[in-house]
């Protein structure tokens, strides 16, 4: 069990290597918003031309000429309001691990990952809705509304719909596993990087063991050893 003085020692080189950043977490907040707002546009992007006819029966844009830029709207405008819960999470549990000391580069690597399986669960979802679709029709269509009859066109609207239940879901699950790696990546690079106060104090009070050899080249005459 460490001592008082040792606890103290750590938490004073700890204030004096990892200043308060505030700045650096409103920047991580902001890209987050704006990555997740991106991320939306790009999946939609795909989504709307892969089936339109999910967005017009979903959403009832029965009366929208452009279904494929009015997705893409779609996905920004979903993409703000999901980033601004998810960065707010994130940007909170940042602060809350590293004490408000994260730097800007250590946080966006993390939130790069999330991003990354954020788009990896879309895949996921698409691709699952589209097996649930192939394995059995009948039940696709009783279960989803606005589902078409042709085969090819029910696949591709099943993925719309997976992949956005996919990329909504995993998302939230991303940015759990993010946090959590990001506690263990920090710990580590703090514990490489401190050095408790009297760590050296203590080596130096230690056994030097074995005592160094003497050559002969450096005794000179008349002194004995």
């Amino acid at each position: 069990m460490a001592s008082a003085d040792e606890t103290n020692a750590d938490t004073r080189m700890s204030q004096i290597e990892n200043p308060i950043r505030p700045v650096a977490l409103f920047a991580i907040a902001v890209t987050g918003v704006v990555a997740t707002a991106f991320l939306g546009a790009l999946t939609n992007s795909i989504n709307g031309y892969v089936s339109p006819h999910y967005f017009v029966t979903v959403l009832r844009w029965g009366n929208v000429e452009d279904v494929w830029r009015a997705s893409v709207a779609q996905g920004v405008f979903e993409g703000l309001l999901s980033g601004l819960f998810f960065s707010l999470v994130f940007t909170i549990g940042v602060g809350i691990i590293t004490r408000a000391a994260c730097t800007y580069r250590f946080a966006i690597r993390h939130l790069a990952g999330i991003i990354a399986g954020a788009f990896a669960c879309w895949l996921i979802g698409g691709t699952a809705a589209m097996l649930l679709a192939t394995i059995s029709p009948e039940f696709y269509r009783s279960a989803f509304i606005g589902v078409p009859r042709e085969f090819d066109a029910m696949l591709a609207y099943a993925w719309v719909g997976g992949s956005i239940l996919g990329v909504q879901l995993g998302g939230l699950v991303c940015v759990a596993l993010g946090l959590v790696v990001l506690r263990a990546n920090w710990r580590r690079q703090t514990e490489r990087r401190l050095v408790p106060i009297g760590v050296e104090e203590r080596t130096l009070r230690e056994p030097a063991g074995d005592s160094p050899t003497v050559r002969s080249s450096d005794v000179r005459p008349g002194q004995s050893f």
